[in-house]
């Protein structure tokens, strides 16, 4: 629900009916146009009539959100969201770089790979202290030791560090040393995490659901900002679909259809997306034309030996390689918009 006031609707009258709302447990999100002031209602309105609101003399209307997600819609939010974590920017036209191993394996790896991928121009660095696999089998990630070398290498190379939490049980820790906390595709969906890592105070990197539609990670992420606290990155990492040439199918219309629908910075990660390190390079360069706002990439300097997902990580070579031509096909996509 959208309340719009009239314009001249004093600070004090706004004052008044926030405070109506914010005690009817409603998050109320401040909208400012041109020519026009607007409050949106976030939560359970059923109990609200457009009697009872527009009795306010300084109410115009009230209109009726028909999208599932309020917070995260552009309704609310009709500019992009532009985030300065750490002094990098992301959003509206402000792009970045995660890269980094699928998993954090020793401190000489960690180190070294982040030296490598922020001399090609990488802003943050991505690792995996815990790590969700499918086979229990597999090799989990080093966990909270895995996390200290994550900060070892943030502190000798400064770059801010992003990594997966699968369990609410480290969300003191990760509120305290991380520095975009990632939500994986298998958590999406994990309603109690998401309001969790929402109070945070931490960006969060919210990734797409292997098999879920827009309209459910855009949902989901509504989860995170309800809490008003963690502004939030969305990221497109692949869906399961029929095709099984590729690990996932990279649904790269999300880019526009997000970009449209929603003000968060959307990010593409094509190493998930592919699970073939030869598809990187090219559907890193296609989400740059789709207008992606970022990618994530798996980089190890060692891909054959790698204890997760090395067949779908870069060199740190390949991946200089690719930053290069990321930053000239972006000067054509800026000169085309010109």
């Amino acid at each position: 629900m959208i309340i719009v006031l009239k314009p001249e609707a004093t600070g004090a009258q706004i004052q008044s009916i926030k405070a109506q709302m914010t005690g009817r447990g409603l998050v109320v999100q401040e909208i400012k146009g041109e020519n026009t002031y607007m409050l949106g209602l976030a939560g359970d309105t059923s109990m609200l009539t457009e009697g009872d609101i527009i009795r306010n003399e300084f109410v115009e209307r009230v209109m009726k959100v028909s999208e599932p997600y309020k917070l995260a819609g552009r309704r609310f939010h009709p500019q992009d969201s532009v985030y300065d974590i750490a002094g990098r920017k992301i959003g509206g036209g402000a792009f970045t770089v995660m890269a980094g191993p699928c998993s954090v394996e020793s401190e000489e790896q960690v180190l070294s790979i982040a030296r490598d991928v922020k001399r090609s121009g990488a802003g943050f660095l991505r690792g995996g202290a815990f790590k969700p696999r499918s086979s229990p089998y597999s090799f989990q990630g080093l966990g909270l030791s895995g996390l200290e070398l994550l900060k070892i290498a943030r502190e000798k190379t400064g770059l801010p560090i992003v990594t997966e939490i699968m369990s609410q049980e480290y969300c003191d820790v990760f509120g305290r040393e991380v520095d975009v906390i990632q939500v994986g595709a298998r958590n999406m969906q994990n309603f109690p995490l998401l309001r969790e890592v929402g109070k945070l105070g931490r960006p969060v990197l919210l990734k797409r659901g292997p098999s879920c539609t827009i309209d459910e990670m855009l949902m989901a992420a509504d989860y995170i900002l309800v809490e008003g606290k963690s502004p939030v990155i969305l990221c497109e990492r692949g869906i399961r679909t029929f095709e099984t040439a590729t690990r996932n199918t990279l649904d790269l219309s999300a880019v526009p259809v997000l970009k449209k629908r929603s003000h968060l910075p959307v990010v593409v990660d094509p190493s998930h997306g592919t699970g073939y390190w030869h598809l990187v390079y090219p559907m890193a360069l296609a989400a740059v034309a789709a207008g992606a706002d970022g990618l994530m990439i798996e980089v190890h300097n060692q891909p054959e030996r790698a204890l997760c997902d090395g067949q779908q990580s870069i060199t740190p070579y390949l991946f200089d390689k690719l930053m290069r031509k990321v930053e000239k096909l972006r000067e054509a996509v800026r000169e085309d918009e010109e």
